[in-house]
């Protein structure tokens, strides 16, 4: 490889990628909105593969619709990059779509500066990542590794009552490429931290050394729907309060467990839905997190314990579906070595952490050495229109993408 001493990506053009791609599915308030498989994620990846036949990558579309643009360079499989272009109904410019685009960027600079790898350079698109239309997340990534069945993942209900695979080839993604894909020679991911810690403690760089395990359920609580005014207090079978009660509890076990166990109630539904009704049915969803296996498995027998007492004092029944379900993931230990040298390169203020959000990357993991590179999130903030990250610091994440990447072609596992 024949390479400068510190190779740097074109900042302005990232920058200027990144507004593009943000004004498809734009809220109008700096925010985006492109759910996995509507036309607005179709109208997204059609611009990225335009940019990626630009650059004369090899394009390859499989068959749970994640894409593939690869300079076949070098010998041996690729060095891998990427991210997911598809957004939560509130989203911002940079989550995903920041490694997406870093990823073209580095390959872009590289023809441009003569840098030539001796092993390929591959960006990936992994469809639904977010989870946010079609459950599980991470669902493309999922399939890629071989950790769920194309079968079943092509018959995932959308929250809008779609078949994935319908849509997908609707939107003119259901490619032709096997599942499970090839195994990449190594996977890094840059990314948002969409967390406060980076910012908070004052670094510019996390060197990530995991993902937490994740637990999605889903509760159906069924009681008697009454009238609000004549049904007396105490012969009430009123599901939201039982979902009231849950997120209550969900909240007293994050304060119990305390360090890195997290418990959200991010959804209640409740019918009839009426000022002046008893709720007949509530569905409510459950979100618990820990970087310990253990601790997530006592956490969720906690809560399944909670249950089945609650559904004897308040006269309802529960029902559980489990929407998804991840253990832990550590990195490689060598790549986070690598990503954590280049990063302190550019400045020595770099932190490891775990991530507190699920990624592809935590897919990738099961199949190639695998590390993840994080830059700030101003206020934490992300999901969310306001999500920001300082233009140069996205600049440098990419530019220790870049370096990362180049290493890890010349670097045996």
């Amino acid at each position: 490889m024949t390479t400068t001493n510190r190779p740097s990506i074109d900042g302005q053009r990232l920058l200027q990628r990144l507004d593009a791609l943000a004004d498809i599915g734009s809220t109008g308030d700096g925010g985006s909105c492109r759910l996995a498989l509507t036309d607005d994620d179709k109208a997204g990846r059609d611009l990225v593969v335009s940019w990626m036949r630009d650059l004369d990558l090899d394009v390859t579309i499989d068959a749970i619709g994640n894409v593939f643009g690869t300079w076949s360079v070098g010998q041996g499989s690729p060095v891998m990059t990427g991210s997911h272009i598809d957004t939560v109904r509130t989203g911002g410019k940079f989550d995903g779509n920041y490694g997406v685009l870093a990823g073209l960027e580095v390959i872009a600079s590289c023809q441009e500066q003569g840098i030539t790898p001796t092993r390929p350079l591959s960006v990936g698109v992994f469809t639904d990542e977010e989870g946010a239309r079609f459950a599980p997340d991470m669902l493309g990534s999922l399939v890629y590794v071989g950790g769920m069945a194309l079968e079943e993942a092509l018959d995932v209900v959308s929250i809008d009552g779609k078949r994935l695979g319908d849509e997908l080839a609707r939107i003119g993604y259901a490619g032709s490429s096997p599942c499970p894909g090839p195994s990449p020679h190594a996977f890094v991911e840059l990314h948002i931290e969409q967390g406060p810690v980076l910012e908070a403690e004052n670094f510019i760089f996390g060197a990530v050394t995991g993902v937490q395990g994740i637990s999605w359920q889903e509760l159906t609580i069924v009681g008697q729907s009454n009238h609000a005014g004549t049904t007396p207090m105490n012969l009430r079978r009123d599901p939201a309060y039982v979902a009231g009660m849950m997120a209550v509890y969900l909240r007293e076990i994050a304060e119990r467990f305390g360090g890195d166990q997290v418990c959200t109630v991010g959804k209640i539904d409740l019918h009839p839905n009426l000022i002046n009704v008893i709720p007949a049915r509530a569905t409510v969803t459950l979100d618990v997190r820990n970087t310990d296996e253990d601790t997530l498995r006592d956490a969720e027998h906690l809560i399944d314990t909670f249950c089945f007492q609650i559904e004897q004092d308040e006269g309802v029944s529960i029902s559980k579906r489990q929407l998804a379900r991840f253990e832990p993931v550590e990195f490689d230990p060598r790549v986070v070595d690598i990503v954590e040298r280049h990063a302190a390169a550019v400045d020595d203020r770099v932190r490891r952490l775990p991530s507190g959000a699920g990624h592809d990357a935590q897919m990738l993991a099961r199949v190639c050495p695998t590390a993840m590179i994080f830059v700030p999130s101003k206020d934490g903030i992300s999901h969310n229109p306001r999500e920001y990250t300082d233009p140069e610091q996205l600049v440098e994440g990419a530019n220790v993408l870049m370096r990362v990447m180049l290493e890890l072609t010349e670097t045996e596992f």
